[in-house]
């Protein structure tokens, strides 16, 4: 069964003009006072990309949509930028994702739409740039059909469980990432 997911969008997203993004991976029941200390993950980008992708995520992701079947994995990708840690490394980063998807990624980057071998679309890699086509298992996000041998991925964390939820073997991720919301700051 899938497990929905419900997205916010507040008009920031496409109002504010920026120049870079922050993010936090915070686990999702903790309190917005504690969101900066328990954050297993918080980082932030430095090279001013959204000033050539139009200036926020809106442009940056109407000039690279999230759509099934228009591109193909480590083709069609969007920007994949070098990330500065406040909080984690990349050796932490690698450990939260499933032992499978590590030989697939190279920590250190926040990737923007990127595909599967299906033509799935992602929306986001969160601390990794995909150099494999498994990005089901470690990008979130997506273009709302993930065909893949009848294993029912949707949602935002599409197929963080494909050997059980939080069991962190094969391609399934951790737990930890698993139950944590994603934050995106403009910068």
């Amino acid at each position: 069964m899938c497990r929905r997911s419900r997205v916010i969008t507040n008009p920031g997203y496409y109002d504010i003009t920026a120049q870079d993004v922050s993010v936090w991976h915070v686990p999702n029941n903790a309190q917005t006072e504690e969101w900066a200390n328990s954050s297993i993950l918080r980082y932030h980008t430095e090279t001013s990309f959204l000033t050539s992708e139009g200036g926020n995520l809106y442009h940056l992701f109407t000039r690279y949509p999230v759509t099934y079947g228009t591109g193909a994995c480590n083709i069609d990708t969007g920007p994949a930028v070098p990330i500065v840690y406040d909080v984690g490394n990349e050796e932490s980063t690698l450990q939260l994702y499933g032992p499978n998807t590590r030989g697939e990624v190279t920590p250190g980057f926040i990737t923007f739409r990127v595909f599967n071998y299906e033509k799935a679309a992602m929306a986001i890699c969160s601390g990794v740039k995909p150099t494999g086509c498994n990005t089901e298992h470690v990008c979130v996000g997506g273009g709302g059909h993930f065909p893949h041998g009848g294993r029912g991925q949707c949602g935002d964390f599409t197929s963080f469980d494909a050997e059980g939820y939080g069991t962190h073997v094969g391609w399934s991720a951790s737990r930890e990432i698993t139950e944590s919301a994603i934050m995106l700051f403009y910068r």
